[in-house]
């Protein structure tokens, strides 16, 4: 969705736990998919109507409840009720504008983080709130749009059975969903490499308004990646130091290797920053540059015609006893000294290699 939609006076004056939808404006039914499995068991179903919905009562068997859209209340609502939701977590989820956060209440571990996507037609990053709730045996993740499915690879492993997902609790599930956001924001990165290097080739080529315009944009983008991400980092780490009582110790080495990618990730936007910094100086440098050979061109243009000026204006005013004025040969001398002052500056002038 669009990073600038968010209108938050909305909210303006509402008591808290008030839940107001912020983010883009959308219409429809929200997509429930349900999820249950253990080591033998597996079932997937679409949920039609979440008001007929019954948790498992079978601690064995873990439930994925996936809700994508968070624009219908009455909904969030209802899961709400189900399973013992703070009303300040069902206002995390309908506001889209969240920073990634962990919250930890009695009964689960509340998660929020950004999903990006890279738009191949607008060339640019778009950006998805993920909310989860962690419990003892269920896991609800919540999606903005319905269209993309952000947990496909996670779904599918799940489908097939590989691995050890089938095998370990609802934490491992949280970790393999985050894992697979995190490892989304490499894709994202190489992207956003590519643009930088035709940039970098373009600003030594030929610096236009169109490239200056790309930077800006580019830095932009930048910030905005900076601002989601950075605060995952906290996230991920306290996790890894055991900051959630529903997430077990034998998980905690995975959560360092998600934390060890959100470094590496942090760190590359740092680089890609410091890197568009200088192809912005490159840019001013160019401009600047070329300004200055305009510059010189003029000057020294105006140099050579100065003194030719100066003969044309003496000999322009008319004063009838004026020097040489009846000279026959006066006119072509006059034009043979300025061309000769012309001819002997531009060779004094590329001598010091001023042009």
């Amino acid at each position: 969705m669009s990073r600038n939609t968010k209108k938050y006076s909305k909210k303006a004056g509402l008591p808290p736990g008030t839940l107001v939808h912020i983010g883009e404006k959308k219409t429809g039914d929200i997509c429930v998919n349900l999820i249950e499995y253990n080591e033998a068991f597996f079932n997937e179903i679409k949920i039609d109507n979440i008001q007929q919905y019954i948790p498992s009562s079978d601690e064995s068997i873990i439930s994925w409840l996936n809700i994508d859209g968070v624009h219908n209340i009455e909904t969030i609502e209802k899961l709400g009720e189900l399973f013992n939701l703070h009303p300040l977590t069902l206002e995390d989820i309908v506001n889209t504008g969240q920073m990634p956060k962990m919250e930890e209440y009695d009964n689960y571990t509340f998660i929020v983080l950004k999903m990006l996507y890279y738009n191949d037609s607008s060339k640019s990053v778009e950006v998805e709130q993920i909310s989860i709730c962690l419990g003892n045996n269920f896991v609800l993740t919540f999606q903005e749009e319905k269209e993309r499915d952000a947990f496909k690879y996670v779904k599918e492993r799940l489908r097939l059975s590989k691995g050890r997902l089938r095998k370990m609790g609802p934490d491992y599930l949280v970790y393999s969903i985050i894992d697979s956001v995190v490892d989304s924001y490499f894709l994202i990165l190489e992207k956003i490499g590519e643009k930088i290097e035709l940039l970098e080739e373009q600003v030594l080529d030929e610096p236009s308004e169109q490239v200056l315009h790309q930077i800006h944009v580019l830095k932009r983008e930048m910030i905005f990646l900076r601002k989601s991400i950075w605060p995952l980092r906290d996230v991920i780490s306290t996790i890894e130091k055991g900051g959630s009582d529903f997430i077990h110790d034998s998980i905690h080495i995975y959560f360092r290797d998600v934390y060890d990618h959100t470094i590496r990730i942090i760190e590359t936007i740092e680089t890609y920053r410091d890197i568009l910094s200088g192809i912005l100086d490159i840019y001013l440098s160019s401009i600047s540059n070329k300004i200055n050979a305009v510059m010189k061109v003029l000057t020294i243009i105006a140099t050579i015609f100065m003194p030719l000026t100066f003969l044309a204006g003496i000999y322009g005013m008319n004063f009838e006893y004026m020097p040489e004025l009846k000279w026959r040969w006066g006119y072509p001398l006059i034009l043979g000294i300025m061309l000769f002052i012309g001819i002997t500056m531009v060779i004094y002038f590329k001598k010091k290699d001023w042009l």
